[in-house]
């Protein structure tokens, strides 16, 4: 089969306090620190063979999610950007959907044919966050596409506890509408999963505020208008993605680097009318940018909702919290509590929908095209059809 595979040079950073285990499984839990000048190339590589609790899976779409980009895309000395656990050589891609072609013999609930959207976070259901009811906390997670074989492949192999069925989205949707809007479930799922696992969510008539709309930010749009948000505030620093967002539901969509007469954080109140925000997503990936934004406009028991990964530090007036009995919630994952089924549910009901998210398609021949236009950061969504 054909698939597109990943690898780099391990190069720790001199600086970069290397574990044990690292060093032994080659594997960095820190991916920007260490590995260097990647180098993508499509292959023919083995059909896998699948464990009998694993299920064979026709790949039908993948979307480019923000993770690839930075994976493809290198600081000045080469480094990746991703800042997450990866381990090189490795098929890329987890936002994914597919037909089940072949099933083990301990699988229970799917079978042959079932269409299938499928969890990235790889949980192994035995340690303690996970026997816990924390599975995006599992302490030996691996990461399909990053740390473990991925999707933009024409087949890959998957334990079926990780597999959700969505033909009841064929409904609703042409085939190729539910293949595209089964991989949209696992970036909306982390925008989920943050608002309203971590975070708590929100009291129908909230304000919403969201930093940086790309794929995830703008599930957390669409989530929020879904939710009942009174108002929804977008910003971003590109056009094309400002429009998308009023596109998903934003009442209010900002470039940032545009608004000449306020900040971000003033709009919120003026758009408030001096109230603030009840939720504010930080799905950006710049806290050291944005966190003083969303602290000077938060609402009394406001929260902020940190969803982007990026290796930083930033300050923070913690004071605000207190007097404002304010909160800030990290959320990673998308995995367990009804996540999946519910964002299948309201896809297939209508009232989500996704389709407005996806900006690109191309087809797999082209799968590095896609990661080079995925750099600019312009689109919603690119999708890569990979099966017919």
């Amino acid at each position: 089969m054909k698939a597109l595979i990943v690898d780099a040079e391990w190069k720790p950073r001199h600086d970069y306090p290397l574990s044990k285990e690292e060093e032994t499984y080659r594997r960095a839990y820190v991916g920007s620190r260490i590995w260097r000048n990647p180098n993508f190339e499509v292959k023919e590589v083995p059909t896998p063979d699948i464990a009998d609790n694993e299920v064979l899976i026709r790949v039908m779409v993948c979307g480019i999610c923000g993770s690839d980009a930075h994976i493809y895309e290198t600081d000045r000395e080469g480094y990746i950007i991703f800042s997450g656990l990866t381990k090189f050589p490795c098929i890329l891609g987890h936002e994914f959907s597919g037909v089940v072609e072949k099933v083990g013999g301990q699988v229970v609930d799917l079978k042959v044919g079932d269409l299938v959207a499928v969890e990235s976070v790889m949980w192994c259901g035995m340690c303690r966050p996970c026997r816990s009811g924390a599975p995006n906390q599992c302490s030996y997670v691996e990461l399909m596409g990053l740390s473990a074989d991925g999707a933009l492949a024409e087949y890959v192999a998957v334990n079926e506890r990780y597999c959700w069925k969505i033909n009841e989205l064929l409904e609703v949707y042409s085939a190729q509408e539910t293949f595209d809007i089964g991989a949209l479930i696992e970036p909306v799922g982390c925008a989920y999963n943050g608002i309203f696992i971590a975070g708590g969510g929100f009291k129908p008539g909230g304000v919403v505020v969201v930093y940086g709309v790309g794929p995830i930010g703008l599930g957390a749009v669409a989530l929020a208008r879904v939710a009942g948000a009174s108002r929804i505030i977008a910003f971003d620093i590109i056009d094309e993605r400002v429009e998308i967002a009023k596109n998903m539901g934003a009442d209010y969509a900002f470039n940032v680097s545009k608004m000449n007469d306020c900040s971000p954080g003033d709009k919120v109140m003026e758009l408030t009318r001096g109230w603030g925000a009840d939720i504010q997503v930080e799905a950006a990936g710049a806290a050291p940018l944005t966190i003083s934004e969303m602290e000077k406009s938060l609402s009394n028991e406001g929260k902020i909702i940190y969803l982007g990964r990026a290796a930083t530090k930033t300050s923070m007036y913690l004071d605000t919290l207190v007097s404002g009995a304010n909160k800030i919630v990290g959320a990673r994952g998308h995995v367990g509590y009804g996540i999946y089924p519910n964002l299948i549910r309201l896809s297939a009901s209508g009232r989500l929908d996704l389709k407005e998210m996806v900006t690109a398609k191309y087809a797999f021949d082209k799968v590095i095209d896609a990661l080079k236009t995925s750099v600019s950061r312009r689109d919603g969504k690119i999708l890569v059809k990979v099966g017919n």
